[in-house]
C-alpha cells in the first residue's frame, strides 16, 4: 500500500478510516467546520515538517474547512473527489469522503494541487461567460463537469477563476475541458 508523506486533513473519523483503507497515511481530523484553535495549530505545525493535503467532503462544509485551513497554510496541497464519488450507498448519511471507493481516493491523491497565489489570473468572467460557464441556465452543470474533469471540485464562477489561478491551471487546460463537455453534449 502506498505511503503518503504528507498528513491528510479530513473532517472526521469515518474519513480517516476510508483514507487508510486506500493508502498508508496519517490524518488530522477537524471534526467539522468549527475547527478548534488547537487543531488548527497542529495542522500548521505538521505542515512545516511534513506538508498537508486538504481532503474534505465535496459540499458546503467541506469547502468552508478547505478555506479555513488554506488561510492558515497557504502552501497546502488539495485533493478532491467528485460529488458522485461521495454519495452514500442506500442514500443513508451525508455526502462525503467516507463514501468514496478506495480507488477514487487513490486517484484524487494522484491529482493533488498546490496553491499558487502568485500565478497570474488566466481567464476573466467575460471569458467564462463566452464559454458558457456563467450566465446561462446550464452554466452550473457545465462548471460542475469542468470541475470534475480538472479535479478542482465544484465552485461558482467567481471561485472557478480563483481555483484556476490558485492551482495554476492554464487557459488551454480549461478550454480542453470545455471542449470535452461540449463534445459529450453533442453526442447525447
Amino acid at each position: 500500500m502506498k505511503k503518503i508523506k504528507e498528513v491528510i486533513v479530513v473532517e472526521g473519523k469515518d474519513d480517516t478510516k476510508r483514507i487508510q483503507e486506500a493508502v498508508n497515511a496519517d490524518t488530522i481530523e477537524t471534526r467539522g467546520s468549527a475547527i478548534p484553535a488547537e487543531t488548527l495549530k497542529l495542522i500548521e505545525k505538521v505542515a512545516k515538517t511534513r506538508g498537508i493535503i486538504i481532503f474534505t467532503d465535496p459540499d458546503f462544509s467541506g469547502e468552508k474547512i478547505r478555506k479555513i485551513v488554506s488561510q492558515a497554510v497557504p502552501n497546502a496541497k488539495h485533493a478532491f473527489i467528485k460529488k458522485s464519488q461521495g454519495v452514500p450507498k442506500r442514500h443513508l448519511g451525508s455526502l462525503g469522503v467516507e463514501h468514496a471507493s478506495p480507488q477514487a481516493i487513490r486517484d484524487a491523491l494522484k491529482n493533488v494541487y498546490t496553491e499558487d497565489d502568485s500565478a497570474p489570473e488566466m481567464i476573466s468572467l467575460s471569458e467564462l461567460r463566452k464559454l458558457g460557464l456563467m450566465g446561462d441556465p446550464k452554466s452550473k452543470d457545465k462548471r460542475k463537469a469542468v470541475g470534475e474533469i480538472l479535479n478542482i471540485g465544484y465552485v461558482n464562477a467567481k471561485q472557478m477563476i480563483h481555483r484556476l489561478r490558485m492551482f495554476g491551471i492554464s487557459k488551454e487546460q480549461l478550454l480542453k475541458a470545455v471542449e470535452q463537455i461540449d463534445q459529450e453534449d453533442k453526442n447525447d
